[in-house]
């Protein structure tokens, strides 16, 4: 019985970038070991775009937003001069939360002892704090997180990013005309967890390799023989023509975009739809995938029927994906295995996003 091997995190040459045809698949410990989830905070999550939500959600005054970026509490919440800012969802007493859901008000309250924060983050109202000395309120504001909008989707980076948000998605909107994804309504959210590694689940969403053997019904959406996988700066594109059968979508021409947005961001694009993935680290090996769920059309009989099939189909893939993740999980963390090789012609995706995360490692190796 092999024995698994005990390496530091970073062993030698571990993050040696080589071509695809001669590289192999980052080691299994970078899956199952605590010390890498936290490095990757401050190296993949913290200079990186993280996505909130949509900024229908925040069309009022008052409108606000909660998510998580790099394990932060973050808040989004449009101010009575009209302007949406984004902070940490943290009061600055003793970092109790100031909303615990979406929604609307005219003041943003700790949850916890009371403390009242105007829209723009300026502290208003403080308790029973009378005789506290040498307290000055405009002190203790909400801590402001930089924030970015692109095609009506709203993202926030803790740090110094990498690169500007556009960078991010240079090309998307020029490839996917006439498709307009900031006009798309949102319908519903669905949430996930998953009994595997971020990484491991984002593996998987990056190539076509698996869907023959875990998603033969997809097959007969998608003609997996034009099935093709394009790669850029920050980001990755599968695309496919769809094979002209019957489908969940009554459409027989177009074809489907699989966007991946480095980190952890997905973009689904369909006739009349939009589905956003967004993958969230829960510890090593749980990660929480939040599905959003986008259409032209929201009030219709006839959508509504569609929009219903939609979801449901989704579903069905998401729960064959959740079964096979979780099964690579625990062969991560067999013995059996430490390194693979890549498919030069399906795995383009994937070697993309590694050499990313070994970049990113590589960085904060250097300072």
């Amino acid at each position: 019985m092999p024995t698994k091997k005990i390496r530091k995190p970073f062993a030698t040459g571990d993050l040696r970038i080589k071509p695809i045809e001669r590289s192999e698949t980052v080691p299994s410990v970078w899956y199952t070991d605590p010390a890498i989830a936290e490095i990757e905070k401050d190296r993949i999550f913290g200079p990186t775009w993280q996505f909130i939500g949509h900024t229908s959600k925040v069309k009022n005054p008052g409108d606000q937003i909660i998510g998580t970026a790099a394990g932060n509490p973050i808040l989004i919440v449009r101010g009575k001069d009209d302007v949406v800012r984004a902070f940490y969802n943290v009061c600055r007493h003793r970092g109790g939360p100031i909303a615990l859901e979406d929604g609307c008000s005219n003041v943003l309250q700790c949850k916890y002892h009371g403390w009242t924060y105007l829209l723009d983050g300026s502290l208003r109202g403080v308790p029973q704090f009378d005789r506290v000395e040498l307290f000055d309120k405009k002190d203790f504001g909400l801590v402001p997180v930089k924030l970015a909008e692109w095609e009506g989707m709203l993202f926030v980076c803790l740090d110094t990013p990498v690169a500007p948000l556009e960078r991010y998605l240079k090309g998307i909107h020029e490839r996917i005309a006439p498709i307009n994804l900031a006009s798309k309504k949102f319908y519903r959210r669905v949430t996930y967890t998953v009994n595997c590694n971020w990484k491991a689940y984002v593996d998987n969403y990056l190539e076509g390799y698996h869907l023959p053997h875990v998603h033969p019904e997809l097959c007969n959406l998608l003609d997996y023989r034009e099935y093709v996988t394009e790669t850029a700066e920050y980001h990755s594109l599968q695309h496919s023509p769809f094979t002209g059968k019957d489908n969940v979508y009554n459409s027989k021409d177009g074809e489907a975009f699989y966007y991946f947005v480095y980190p952890n961001f997905m973009m689904n694009i369909l006739p009349g739809r939009l589905q956003t993935n967004l993958v969230l680290p829960i510890s090593v090996n749980q990660c929480q995938v939040i599905f959003d769920y986008y259409y032209d059309d929201i009030t219709s009989h006839s959508a509504i029927k569609i929009i219903e099939d939609d979801i449901s189909y989704s579903d069905k893939i998401q729960q064959e994906d959740i079964e096979i993740c979780q099964h690579v999980q625990r062969g991560l963390e067999s013995r059996a295995y430490d390194r693979g090789r890549f498919s030069v012609e399906c795995e383009q995706g994937v070697y993309h996003f590694q050499t990313l995360i070994k970049k990113a490692f590589q960085r904060g190796n250097d300072q």
